[in-house]
């Protein structure tokens, strides 16, 4: 028999067979099991936006939490499906607001408020202070932005009585906090930080540093001059370890 001659057309890959073999290797992968679901399995068939809200709002909570306010449990568990039944595909950023006092200082209050998508502008700052009640008893306010704010805005927050903090609603999605890599931080006590320049003989300056605009400086709400223990977990490449860092 004669060989065929001319050029042979190469098999086309089907993109489904390959994405359907990914998740079927994805779905059998153990370490599914060990990271849980990624962020996808949150996705709804509405608006990207009510998802971005669901998902800053629950590291927000979160993060209250770790600063020591009373936050509950069901809030933080809160599904999306729930979320979305609560607050519609298009949330209303007044129902968004959270308002939570200090654990062990029920006299400490917090505000959240979420900004909407535009530029923030003085006249939006000076809205959220008119509608602020109660201002001698609030201790600190946290603003969720979408957009940049402008000079003059941020001039208006420094005037405020009370701590105020500016979070990039993107810079919310994921909790830093729980990546496996991440070092576990607690801030001392002053007695433990007495204790510990006393132990070593050196005073607060001669500790490593963290700077205020670190993540995980601003996500615990961290002041300049407090000392942090940081506790590095053991693993295959190195052994667990204890270091130290004032903010700086």
């Amino acid at each position: 028999m004669r060989a065929l001659k001319g050029k042979t057309k190469p098999m086309k890959k089907n993109p489904n067979s390959r994405r359907a073999m990914f998740c079927y290797l994805w779905i059998k992968s153990p370490i599914k099991q060990v990271l849980g679901p990624c962020l996808t399995s949150y996705a709804d068939n509405g608006s990207s936006e009510s998802h971005r809200y669901y998902l800053a709002r629950r590291t927000v909570l979160e993060m209250l939490r770790d600063r020591g306010y009373a936050v509950p449990n069901s809030e933080i568990e809160l599904s999306l499906q729930d979320f979305l039944a609560i607050h519609g595909q298009n949330p209303d950023l007044e129902r968004l607001r959270i308002s939570t006092t200090f654990r062990s200082d029920p006299l400490k209050r917090i505000l959240v408020i979420f900004c909407g998508p535009g530029v923030v502008k003085v006249n939006v700052i000076r809205s959220i202070a008119s509608q602020i009640v109660n201002k001698d008893t609030l201790s600190g306010l946290i603003l969720i932005v979408q957009n940049h704010i402008t000079s003059q805005a941020m001039k208006a927050v420094d005037l405020f009585p009370f701590k105020a903090e500016i979070f990039l609603i993107t810079d919310l999605l994921v909790n830093i906090t729980k990546h496996v890599l991440k070092p576990k931080h607690r801030r001392l006590t002053n007695q433990e930080e007495r204790r510990l320049l006393k132990k070593y003989n050196i005073e607060e300056k001669q500790l490593p540093r963290m700077l205020r605009k670190d993540a995980i400086t601003r996500y615990y709400g961290l002041e300049k001059g407090q000392v942090v223990k940081v506790t590095y977990g053991g693993g295959e490449i190195t052994e667990s370890h204890v270091t130290y860092r004032c903010i700086w």
